[in-house]
């Protein structure tokens, strides 16, 4: 377990206005790669969320509420490209394991609050994150979680404050249909690679590996083991 740090400053003093202008100027940054992101903002479809510390429980009861209302609102409305944000207001200073581990303490924490508050598993993905057909589930949908903070390798990765990007599944699903899946990742790809200098290793297509180890945005090996665990898995 990841102790809090003292560095995040108490749940009052966070300044949240600035902490969600600061994410917004990150993704309209003309070099920020992903352009799904990008047409969220410019639509209005990003919804950003503010907490205190990345490594607390502090907010998860409130996030979980959060999460299940923008479920619901897309299962009413399931029309364009839309991300759910949660910015946390420190700790800023972890390193790519720290921040992992405190991440997948973050998701697991909202996965318990959805199987307690009786949520079924999206039957769209599995609950196994060895599992290539994986994603984390909320409210009945099916997510893929991007994972930034400040100290990540990966410049599309490196955002002023630590941050998790809730993207729903079922919109990749809409865009594989659309033939527009393969456009949109292409041309991420592309930006990406003018921005790091390099194509990100640790990223497949839904189905060929397990999603779980393209979260943190830490490049991970072959042993990798995630330790996530959904208290609904059989």
């Amino acid at each position: 377990m990841v102790l809090v740090s003292q560095k995040a400053g108490a749940p009052d003093k966070l300044d949240h206005v600035r902490m969600r202008e600061t994410f917004r100027q990150h993704i309209a940054d003309r070099e920020f790669p992903c352009v799904g992101a990008k047409s969220a903002l410019a639509t209005d479809r990003l919804q950003i969320e503010t907490c205190w510390n990345l490594t607390s429980a502090w907010n998860d009861v409130a996030v979980h509420g959060q999460l299940l209302e923008w479920s619901a609102d897309y299962a009413a409305d399931p029309s364009g490209l839309r991300s759910f944000v949660v910015v946390f207001g420190g700790p800023r200073d972890l390193n790519e394991v720290e921040f992992e581990e405190a991440m997948w303490d973050r998701l697991q924490s909202l996965a318990a609050k959805d199987g307690w508050r009786g949520q079924r598993y999206s039957d769209q993905v599995s609950s196994d994150p060895t599992d290539p057909h994986f994603s984390l589930s909320f409210g009945g949908q099916a997510y893929f979680v991007v994972g930034m903070h400040p100290n990540a390798s990966r410049p599309a990765r490196r955002s002023p404050y630590p941050t998790l990007v809730f993207n729903l599944h079922d919109q990749f699903e809409a865009l594989r249909r659309s033939q527009r899946y393969e456009r949109m990742r292409t041309a991420i790809l592309e930006r990406d690679r003018k921005l790091a200098g390099s194509l990100n290793p640790m990223l497949a297509r839904h189905g060929e590996a397990s999603e779980a180890r393209q979260y943190s945005g830490r490049a991970v090996g072959d042993d990798w083991s995630c330790p996530f665990s959904d208290p609904r898995a059989s």
